[in-house]
């Protein structure tokens, strides 16, 4: 027999979510920051994709392994917890050495670190919800994590300017400091604050134990291989609706890449003017595309609030393929923009799919998953992220100089056009009643 998970207070909720935000400040840095690094540390336009081959590398990999072991652990921190801190302390390491790279192998080498470490805190934070939430409490678990998601972004993609106009820190490349004082501040912070958020929530929120802990144990003694081969029999029997949102999966990373690998540079070099990378006029442009990022993740902080009544009012795949739509309106409407205050508008769409995209397709997921499995599926999902992003690191360096002219812009336009087929793919979704081992018959899931 199935026991009922209680209901958790707002406050648990946030304290077991809060570790998000520190994650996110993390990536959220590398997002607005890691292309201009690059180019700071001289790499052109088309080199960026391959550079940038860490950040999938590592989650095609590292995150269904990491979804097996804590699956299959249980120790004085519970199951999901010590891959929090373990990854939040390399990453914390990672992200204090990242703004002292003087070349471009050092930069991409302490990217592979810090990808590495950041999937090893995020991806149990996703099985997380499964484990401690009931059915109805799933979907505002999930946008409460895409709240921190949110929040933690904001603040990391503003540090820079907030630094520079506030602080009034430099931020222009100098003699023996090819990265500038802003963004090297940015990150020593960044480490604090993931560490610190991480260990908030390892601290504050209690996991249960498995039932049956002897048996538990008994059925949890595989090494690698036996994970490897978990992860086989799981891609084998992966339910369908997982297969459905794997292709909505594939097409929406693909836009959000785009979006990582140019937006910064674009709004440099396309919209301020900016030809040198060490010039202000440069710095300028990467501080104000931050701002942008900024935007799109507090109209993402705040339509994580909005979310899940437009998912209960229609339902999940209609929410999400309307809040995919608003995203590709935003980036094709880039097009038509050459005023820097004008930006800021299709930021709201941007943000909106954004919202849409860290929560929906897990609370649209978790439903259809066995609960003896839900760590190893969650890594699962993470290839139809991770699979575009290589596609495109591997292949857009070539269409960025034979088609596009190195035009950093029209690389983000055409994340538009992903993001607009992922929503009319979402229309295909059909959840699937979730069987509970036990139980005389399936129990259908309520479709918001």
């Amino acid at each position: 027999m199935m026991v009922k998970k209680p209901n958790l207070t707002f406050l648990q909720l946030v304290n077991m979510s809060v570790g998000f935000f520190g994650i996110q400040f993390g990536w959220g840095l590398q997002m607005a920051n890691m292309s201009a690094i690059f180019e700071h540390l001289g790499a052109e336009a088309h080199e960026i994709p391959i550079l940038w081959l860490a950040a999938p590398l590592t989650g095609l990999f590292v995150q269904p392994i990491i979804g097996h072991m804590s699956d299959n652990t249980w120790c004085a921190l519970g199951r999901r917890r010590p891959y929090f801190l373990v990854g939040a302390i390399f990453s914390s390491i990672a992200l204090v050495f990242m703004p002292s790279a003087s070349a471009l192998w050092m930069a991409a080498g302490l990217l592979w670190i810090l990808d590495t470490s950041a999937n090893i805190s995020m991806e149990p934070f996703r099985a997380f919800v499964g484990d401690l939430l009931p059915e109805d409490q799933r979907t505002r678990g999930f946008a409460m994590q895409g709240l921190f998601i949110g929040l933690g972004a904001v603040t990391a993609s503003a540090f820079p300017w907030l630094l520079n106009h506030v602080f009034h820190v430099s931020s222009i490349s100098e003699p023996g400091r090819a990265i500038p004082l802003t963004v090297q501040l940015s990150f020593y912070t960044g480490a604090a604050f993931f560490l610190g958020t991480v260990l908030w929530t390892v601290l504050s929120t209690e996991e249960y134990p498995p039932e049956d802990l002897e048996a538990f144990e008994a059925e949890s003694g595989g090494g690698v291989l036996d994970g490897l081969r978990e992860i086989w029999d799981a891609l084998r029997d992966m339910p369908e609706t997982m297969r459905q949102l794997s292709w909505v999966q594939w097409f929406t990373w693909m836009g959000m890449y785009c979006i990582f690998l140019y937006f910064p540079p674009a709004v440099a070099r396309n919209i301020f003017g900016a030809v040198d990378q060490n010039s202000v006029l440069y710095s300028d442009g990467v501080e104000w595309a931050g701002l942008c990022i900024a935007a799109y993740n507090a109209v993402c902080f705040g339509f994580s609030f909005v979310l899940p009544q437009l998912a209960k009012a229609t339902n999940r795949q209609i929410a999400h393929a309307f809040c995919l739509a608003c995203g590709a309106v935003g980036l094709f409407s880039l097009a038509a923009i050459d005023n820097k205050y004008l930006l800021l508008l299709p930021m709201i769409g941007v943000g909106i799919a954004w919202s849409s995209i860290l929560s929906m397709p897990y609370a649209m997921l978790v439903g259809c998953l066995p609960p003896e499995r839900t760590g190893i599926y969650m890594g699962i999902f993470n290839f139809f992220i991770v699979l575009p992003q290589i596609t495109v690191s591997l292949g857009f360096g070539w269409v960025m100089r034979n088609l596009l002219n190195d035009d950093r812009l029209m690389a983000v336009i055409i994340g538009g056009a992903f993001f607009l087929i992922a929503a009319v793919l979402t229309q295909r979704i059909e959840p699937l009643p979730r069987v509970v081992p036990g139980a005389n018959k399936a129990i259908q899931q309520p479709d918001y």
